[in-house]
C-alpha cells in the first residue's frame, strides 16, 4: 500500500461574492479544503469572515493589487501595469508598504488573528518590489511565527495538459516563484514544495474533473492545488460559470475516491 501524502486544497477569493463564500463554507464542512484565501476588500468579506473565523480551515490573505481600485486607499491597476512597473521597478515602495500593511490590518480585525498563509491574488505577492516588501512586513509583524507563503514553481504537469496550460503554469513561475523562495528561506519562512491547478478555466465540469484527477495524481507530499469554487456564476467575474464547474467536482462523491486512489489526505 502506498504511504499516504499530505497536500493542501486551497479556495482563492474568499470574500469576493456571497457565492463565493458559501462554496468555501460547504466544502469545509465535508473536508475537501484545507484553506481559504480572503479578498479583504472584497464586497461580501465583513459580511462572511465572523462564519469563516468558526471554521477550521487555514485563513489565508489573498494579497491584491488589482482589483477594487476605485475604492478608497485601495493601491490596484490591471494586472499586466502591475508586472511591467514591478520589474521595472517602478511601483510606489511607499504605497505598497502601506497596502500590504492595510490588507493584514482588515485581516486581523476581521478574523482575530494573523493569517496561516499568504497568496496573491493573480499571484502579485512573487512580483519584484511586492515580494520583498511582503516578506519585510511579515518578519516585522510576526517575528516568533510567520504565516507560510505559497510557492507557485514545481508545478507537477504531465501528458494529461496541453501546450498552453504548461505554457501559463510556466509563465506564472517565471514571474517571481524562485525569487520569492530564495528570499523566503532566508528569513525563514516555509512554502508549499509543489503547485497545481492553474488552467484556462474553461470547459465546465467533465473537464475540471479530467484536470483534477490528472493534478491528484501528480501531487507529492507536501504540495498545494489552488480552486476557485462558487456555488453559482459571479456577475462581472471573468471565471465566469467554471467556479460552479469546480464545486460541483471538488464536492462530488468521486473526488474521494480519487484521493483514497493516490494514497492522498487533505491536511
Amino acid at each position: 500500500m502506498a504511504k499516504e501524502r499530505q497536500i493542501s486544497i486551497c479556495a482563492d477569493d474568499f470574500g469576493m461574492a456571497p457565492a463565493v463564500d458559501a462554496a468555501v463554507l460547504a466544502l469545509e464542512q465535508i473536508g475537501r479544503l484545507s484553506g481559504t484565501s480572503c479578498l479583504v476588500d472584497g464586497a461580501s468579506f465583513a459580511q462572511n469572515a465572523p462564519a469563516l473565523r468558526q471554521t477550521r480551515l487555514q485563513k489565508g490573505l489573498h494579497l491584491n493589487f488589482t482589483e477594487f481600485g476605485a475604492q478608497e486607499g485601495v493601491y490596484a491597476m490591471p494586472l499586466k501595469r502591475v508586472i511591467v512597473l514591478s520589474f521595472l521597478h517602478k511601483l510606489d515602495p511607499d504605497r505598497i508598504k502601506a497596502s500590504i500593511a492595510r490588507q493584514l490590518d482588515r485581516f486581523e480585525q476581521a478574523l482575530g488573528q494573523a493569517p496561516d498563509y499568504i497568496d496573491g491574488h493573480q499571484h502579485v505577492h512573487q512580483l519584484p518590489q511586492i515580494r520583498q516588501a511582503l516578506l519585510d512586513e511579515m518578519q516585522r509583524r510576526y517575528p516568533h511565527r510567520m504565516p507560510w507563503l505559497r510557492y507557485t514553481g514545481a508545478q507537477r504537469l504531465g501528458n494529461s495538459f496541453s501546450l498552453g496550460e504548461r505554457f501559463k503554469a510556466r509563465v506564472i513561475a517565471a514571474l517571481g516563484a524562485d525569487a520569492l523562495a530564495h528570499l523566503a528561506v532566508a528569513k525563514g519562512v516555509t512554502l508549499n514544495t509543489g503547485f497545481t491547478g492553474v488552467y484556462d478555466f474553461k470547459g465546465g465540469q467533465a473537464r475540471y474533473s479530467r484536470l483534477v484527477q490528472a493534478w491528484l495524481a501528480a501531487m507529492r507530499h507536501g504540495d498545494s492545488l489552488m480552486c476557485h469554487p462558487a456555488l453559482e456564476a459571479v456577475p462581472g467575474d471573468p471565471l465566469g460559470a467554471q467556479r460552479l464547474a469546480e464545486y460541483q467536482v471538488l464536492s462530488g462523491s468521486d473526488m474521494e475516491q480519487w484521493l483514497d486512489r493516490y494514497s492522498l489526505r487533505i491536511a
